[in-house]
């Protein structure tokens, strides 16, 4: 695949940070001040698993687990998504992507440049406390204790390279997400108000 055309000139920031870190939140946060479309590689997969398609019955199977969706299925849910939206948005905030370097680098070889990451980092124990919270009311069959215990630990294994990746390009905004839903997102601001 070549990079999209559409797409070549287009905002595009990769949002990380580990499960229950927020960022999910702090999207809603700035698709609403600047118009960005956020697009969530979990919800994404969710919708597909939703659909009752053969591929969204062999997602079910592998998110059960715990386990990371192949990156093909991945990338292609994501270019569909922005392909949909390029005309009209302002940028796009890819949330909960790339999940491990290869899919960074093939995000950009394949579909286009990305302008920058943020990165929320929060502690392991505040994300635990947050999602074992958040399974009360989701339903989500990856917001079990056991689970969100490999979940951290995928992350932290799979997505270090990728933030030491960026940084080297100087693409990473890392923002302590420990404090309020509006004291992080002052943080925010400021990055992306410099960034403009």
């Amino acid at each position: 695949m070549a990079p999209v055309p559409e797409l070549s000139k287009t905002r595009i920031l990769f949002v990380l940070g580990g499960p229950g870190s927020g960022k999910g939140t702090q999207c809603d946060k700035i698709v609403e001040k600047y118009g960005f479309t956020h697009l969530s590689t979990g919800d994404l997969l969710r919708d597909e698993v939703a659909s009752g398609s053969e591929r969204g019955k062999q997602l079910t199977a592998i998110m059960e687990k715990g386990d990371l969706v192949p990156l093909e299925t991945v990338l292609t849910l994501l270019k569909e998504a922005m392909l949909k939206k390029a005309a009209t948005s302002k940028g796009f905030l890819i949330d909960g992507y790339p999940r491990e370097l290869d899919q960074g680098k093939r995000f950009e070889a394949d579909v286009a440049p990305v302008e920058c990451v943020l990165y929320f980092e929060v502690k392991d124990e505040t994300m635990k406390t947050r999602l074992l919270k958040r399974a009360e009311t989701s339903g989500r069959v990856d917001d079990n204790e056991e689970t969100i215990v490999k979940r951290l630990k995928t992350f932290h294994n799979l997505t270090q390279p990728v933030i030491d990746y960026y940084a080297k390009q100087n693409k990473v905004c890392t923002i302590v997400a420990e404090g309020t839903v509006d004291e992080i997102f002052v943080h925010v601001v400021k990055f992306l108000d410099t960034k403009k």
